[in-house]
């Protein structure tokens, strides 16, 4: 990377100068990140609904978080749970970026979800099958639209510039920061609020459950997920949001702003195979990840370690393991798997294991992948388990991959 306020091709620098995360590991980025550091499993019994009936009955919820603390009680009740993470998530990052003092007609939102008001959708379906039309919302509409995060985000805060949508599944948290970061370098915007929101519902966890998807430890919901285990059985559902404020480096600066770290490089592709399993050998994902490394204008043996989609699922896990050797070859660096504490946010994982990449980063440590215990014997990497690991200061990729064939890599780097 070249000094000063460009990059290697002479694009703006893109800067991280805010955070904000609801999960269930917690709602502030000082929680959040102590608990993935301990990589303890947030799994557990489900809470916000009555999943007796469910062949699965547990997931990874936001717990101990109060919308009305961002939203007024009755505006709280004209947004969708969806929403209610998503803006509490992109008004801390603001609110941590400091004062931003930028033209509002400058100012972008971009707001991934892998389908919107869920919770909106089932409510108000069921309301209408079980007491008639009259029983629909006049909210309905603009409460489930996938848009409606990046709408309240712009409408509260002012903002004038693009606000809009991604929805490539499990990729899109890590799409909406990619195409954030490129709206930095065309500078087609001076500040991106980029990031990614998911809520589920019993439907939701019901037709993944149908399709295999879902791990069935319903005994032992804290070890159900397991990345790159030779024991995974599936992915759990969770929930919850991150957003990153992007800026350009010199504008950071010259603002006096706490500046995290860099997008350096994003990939993104589509496998172009099949709606839900990824290409033989991870093909798509490793072309996907060598176009974020080739962008970030570094090589493979540059980056310090890999924070993997790791879904649990014997296929996606098996796929990504081959695509990061093919990438790395003998010199694969430290691998971890997020969603062994997290479980699998959908729509959000992309954003919220970003900022996980990000933080480790700034740490110079590689958290534990929870749960993992024996690698499958189609794995061959050096994943981190047990305790995290001390690695210095280097560049991270963030992978995420989704149904449809979507795939997205972001490389991170510190700011010289």
């Amino acid at each position: 990377m070249s000094d000063g306020a460009r990059d290697h091709l002479g694009r703006p620098r893109v800067a991280v100068t805010g955070l904000g995360v609801k999960a269930p590991a917690g709602n502030d980025v000082k929680s959040f990140w102590s608990t993935v550091r301990e990589g303890k499993s947030m799994a557990r019994t489900i809470e916000q609904f009555d999943p007796s009936e469910l062949p699965v009955r547990f997931a990874c919820e936001v717990r101990d978080f109060d919308p009305v603390e961002y939203f007024g009680p009755k505006e709280v009740r004209r947004q969708d749970r969806v929403t209610h993470f998503g803006f509490a998530a992109a008004t801390d990052a603001i609110k941590d970026a400091g004062d931003l003092g930028a033209d509002p007609s400058r100012c972008a939102v971009i707001a991934a979800t892998g389908v919107g008001g869920l919770t909106t959708l089932q409510e108000n379906v069921t309301a209408f099958l079980e007491k008639g039309p009259s029983r629909v919302s006049p909210f309905f509409v603009p409460m489930m639209m996938p848009n409606a995060t990046a709408g309240a985000i712009s409408i509260h805060f002012g903002f004038t510039g693009p606000a809009f949508c991604i929805s490539t599944a499990c990729a899109a948290g890590a799409n909406a920061i990619g195409e954030g970061a490129r709206m930095i370098r065309d500078s087609s915007a001076d500040v991106v609020v980029a990031g990614g929101t998911e809520a589920f519902t019993s439907v939701v966890v019901a037709a993944f459950a149908r399709m295999g998807a879902l791990s069935g430890r319903n005994d032992e919901p804290e070890h159900a997920s397991r990345p790159f285990d030779a024991d995974r059985d599936g992915f759990v559902m969770a929930e919850g949001a991150a957003f990153m404020i992007l800026e350009p480096l010199e504008r950071a600066r010259a603002r006096g702003a706490r500046v995290y770290a860099e997008v350096a490089g994003y990939g993104r592709n589509a496998d172009a195979y099949h709606i839900t399993a990824p290409s033989p050998g991870g093909v798509g994902a490793a072309t996907c990840m060598q176009q974020a490394i080739n962008d970030a204008g570094l090589n493979s043996v540059d980056i310090g370690h890999v924070n993997a989609h790791g879904t649990s699922t014997p296929m996606n896990d098996s796929a990504e393991a081959d695509a990061i050797r093919t990438v790395f070859g003998d010199q694969a660096p430290p691998v971890t798997g997020s969603k062994g504490v997290l479980g699998h946010m959908v729509g959000a994982a992309g954003a919220v294991e970003a900022v996980i990449a990000l933080l480790s980063m700034a740490d110079g440590i590689v958290p534990p992948t929870a749960n993992t215990e024996h690698l499958g014997d189609d794995i061959d990497l050096d994943l981190v388990t047990g305790a995290e690991r001390d690695i210095g200061t280097l560049p991270v990729i963030s992978n995420s991959f989704g149904f449809g064939g979507h795939n997205a890599s972001l490389v991170l780097t510190p700011t010289a």
